[in-house]
This record gives C-alpha cells, sequence and structure tokens, in this order.
C-alpha cells in the first residue's frame, strides 16, 4: 500500500486500542506513536466549558484539581460513557498521531478494538465518537481478535489458539482459528476492577480511604494473584485520609495483603477463561492442551497471575512479548494486511 500517497493528501490508516484506561494508537510504519491515559480534564470559567488536557497530562491533575477542574474518564468498562469527552480524547489522539489536517484534507480511516460483548449500541457510540472526531471510516475490531494477531498467534491456521487480554475495563477472552473466532466472551472486570478491590479492602481493614492512582501503584508495586509466606516480607507504604479522624495518614501494606484484597477479581477472570474452555470444540481443545493460553493486556502483568491460572486450568500459560500493545498491534494488522482486513468488521 501507496502510504505516502495518503501523508501527501493529509490522511492516514490509524488503528487505536480505546481502553478504559489507556489509549494507544498505531499507525502503519510507524508503529505505537500513542500511549497515553483514557482521561479528559475539563475547565469551566465564567460558565464556558473548555478541554483543559487530555492524556497523560490530565491523568496527573486526577484527585488534586480545583473546583472549577474535573477530571473524566469517558469510557468505563471497555464501552463509552461519555460521547462528548470521548470524541475530545479521540480527537486529540488523531491530531497528536497524523497531524493537524487543513480543511481540505481528509480525515483517516481507522480501525478500532472493541470488547466482544459489546452491544451494537456501545459500537454505533464507538463509531459515532471516531467519525466526529474526524475519522473517514471506521472498522471495529473485537479485542480478542485483535490481541491474538498482535500476539503473533497463527490466527490463519487451521488450529485453534486462545487468547486472555486483561485490560483496564474488561477481560477478554478469545479462542481463534483460520480468521475467525470460534468462541468469545469478556467479563468487566480488569486493572480498574483490581484497582477498586484494593482501595475497599485499605478501608475495611485500616479504615482509611485511598485514591485510584494511589490503589494502581500499590497493585503494581507489590501486587500478586496470590498469597505466599514470604509474601508477609514484601511491602508498600500508602499515604490516605483516617476516615474515623479525617487527617492524612499512612499505612504499610504487605504483598499478602494486596493478593487477600485481589482475590474476587482474579478469580473471576479465572470463571470466565474456565467457562470459554468449556465451549472449546474437542479438535480445538486439543490444539489448546498442546498450545496453551496466551496472556495478553496490562493486567496479564500482575504477579503471579499467569500460575495461578495454570493451576487452575491445567493447561500452560504464557504472557506474550508485548503484552500491552498486542490489540493495538493486530488492530494495525488488520490495516495493513488485507487478509486480516476480512477480520475487521464496518459498523
Amino acid at each position: 500500500m501507496d502510504f505516502a500517497r495518503f501523508r501527501s493528501h493529509g490522511t492516514r490508516q490509524i488503528a487505536i486500542d480505546l481502553g478504559t484506561a489507556n489509549t494507544l494508537v498505531y499507525v502503519p510504519g510507524e508503529g505505537i506513536v500513542v500511549d497515553e491515559p483514557s482521561v479528559v480534564a475539563l475547565e469551566v470559567a465564567k460558565g464556558v466549558q473548555r478541554v483543559r488536557a487530555v492524556g497523560s497530562d490530565a491523568k496527573i491533575l486526577m484527585g488534586k484539581t480545583p473546583d472549577n477542574i474535573r477530571t473524566y474518564r469517558p469510557l468505563n468498562d471497555g464501552v463509552i460513557n461519555d460521547l462528548e469527552m470521548a470524541e475530545e480524547m479521540i480527537k486529540h489522539f488523531i491530531e497528536k498521531a497524523a497531524g493537524v489536517r487543513s480543511r481540505m484534507s481528509r480525515g483517516p480511516e481507522i480501525v478500532i478494538g472493541v470488547p466482544s460483548a459489546s452491544t451494537q449500541v456501545e459500537r454505533r457510540a464507538i463509531q459515532a465518537a471516531a467519525f466526529n472526531a474526524g475519522a473517514r471510516d471506521v472498522w471495529l475490531i473485537e479485542e480478542p481478535m485483535a490481541a491474538a494477531i498482535g500476539a503473533g498467534l497463527p490466527v490463519d491456521e487451521p488450529v485453534g489458539s486462545m487468547v486472555v487480554d486483561i485490560g483496564g475495563g474488561t477481560t477478554e477472552v478469545g479462542i481463534i482459528a483460520l480468521k475467525k473466532p470460534t468462541y468469545s466472551t469478556s467479563t468487566r472486570v480488569g486493572g480498574d476492577k483490581m484497582d477498586e478491590a484494593i482501595g475497599a479492602y485499605v478501608r475495611r481493614k485500616y479504615n482509611v480511604l485511598i485514591g485510584s492512582s494511589t490503589a494502581e501503584r500499590i497493585k503494581k508495586e507489590i501486587g500478586s494473584a496470590e498469597a505466599k509466606p514470604e509474601g508477609m516480607h514484601i511491602v508498600g507504604h500508602v499515604g490516605g485520609r483516617d476516615v474515623a479522624i479525617g487527617t492524612p495518614c499512612e499505612i504499610t501494606l504487605n504483598q499478602a495483603e494486596i493478593a487477600e484484597a485481589l482475590h474476587e477479581p482474579v478469580y473471576n477472570i479465572v470463571e470466565t477463561v474456565l467457562a470459554a474452555l468449556e465451549h472449546a470444540e474437542p479438535e480445538i481443545a486439543a490444539d489448546i492442551i498442546d498450545k496453551g493460553i496466551t496472556m495478553t493486556g496490562g493486567g496479564s502483568l500482575l504477579r503471579s497471575i499467569d500460575r495461578v491460572l495454570a493451576d487452575e486450568t491445567g493447561l500452560p500459560v504464557r504472557l506474550a512479548a508485548e503484552p500491552l500493545t498486542c490489540v493495538a498491534l493486530g488492530a494495525g494488522r488488520a490495516l495493513e494486511d488485507r487478509e486480516y482486513r476480512d477480520a475487521a468488521c464496518p459498523a
């Protein structure tokens, strides 16, 4: 494909992993050009509302803004909950990836990853947001398919592959063969629910309120999917507000406590994977026994979650080489290679 021709007319092809927590943008020939939080900050002055910041610049403001500035996450559980904010965010990322276009130039053609269980209404909302943000054409690809392509699984061969993509808002599970999902499902449990579980645990046990950013940090620093005796000695320090007296305080948490806090969301993910395995055809099940499960997404980086999944399923589990970028890379392949375009369906 002559990408120089697209650039000369001010257009590009762009693939977007529109995530609840982070948005990644892929441009053919350049790779991942945007990787930023899915956050928008609005400022209200004299009754007029304007976008103050988007992405990384907006996330650093979360929980620290004055009354006239508010931060929003336009997506919840993998789907748009604020169309106007989503449009602003997508427009910002498109312009960052492709450059501000002239009035005569045409917008980019875009492939966007969507949760496999999203409804037609939710998919139309994503399509509308992208069109309103300046897209020329919008294609949607289900995230398990994109993740499998991006992870390098043999999706075009007559063998079954299984992928588990743990994102910020959802966990996507797909079984794929011959370029088509033979079964896919998702649960609205991911990194955000893990953060919420940590926050709820700290309040319940210590009567201390912590912010979502603090919960996310402690998850990344010492979080684990399973409690082990040595986890008692792996600690992290957390600042928050004492609910009883309303003053700032600091507590110390250990890894075993975080594993206890994460038990429910982790086993919700395990149950979703087990349910998907029950739907595998016998021949495909045999392939999965041989090749195992591939994990992608930011949630797959949680310590020991691969081991927990392997223990519960009895199958080998491996982490993709670039788990954070698999959906964006897979959506990009659907742009670049017409063989994969069949996997992308126009909304």
